[in-house]
């Protein structure tokens, strides 16, 4: 009898499991969301971690969010599906409110946090915007230009480009 040979696996990149999580957290804490959240532990069970905020962070990712965030949530995975802008109504970190366009990139959760990541147009430049802070988000009809979400994820290494 022949023996079966499993293909190797490479291990999940720091941008599949922002989709992988930021698919899960909108489906809220229904039974499919179990499931699914149970098989993203399973999948996270095989890294190996060493790292305390790493190991916080992954725990972040299987919790489900409240229903007003993951409402929101979907808004904001929607967007970035579809390439559209988006204008935020966010409280920062001192109480101020404003509201911002954002080309929305990605999502991702870092410690105890869900951040959707952008091109803030006010402030022409990157951001990263907690999701507890966003008050409301409303779809626009404003085409977003395409990112690649790698280059705006952490731990992600850049490549270098030697000068001629």
């Amino acid at each position: 009898m022949a023996e079966v040979v499993k293909p190797q696996t490479q291990p999940l990149t720091t941008a599949e499991i922002a989709a992988l999580a930021l698919s899960l957290a909108h489906l809220g804490s229904g039974p499919q969301a179990v499931t699914a959240r149970r098989g993203l532990q399973h999948a996270l069970d095989h890294l190996d971690l060493d790292d305390d905020v790493i190991a916080a962070t992954l725990d972040t990712l299987i919790e489900p969010l409240p229903a007003d965030v993951a409402a929101r949530a979907r808004l904001i995975a929607d967007a970035i599906t579809s390439r559209m802008m988006v204008r935020l109504h966010y409280r920062d970190a001192a109480g101020s409110i404003t509201s911002r366009e954002v080309e929305p990139v990605t999502c991702l959760v870092h410690r105890d946090y869900w951040y959707l990541v952008g091109v803030c147009r006010m402030r022409r430049a990157i951001r990263a915007f907690r999701f507890d802070r966003i008050i409301a988000v409303e779809p626009t009809l404003t085409p977003s230009r395409p990112h690649l979400a790698d280059r705006f994820l952490p731990f992600q290494r850049r490549k270098r480009t030697r000068a001629a």
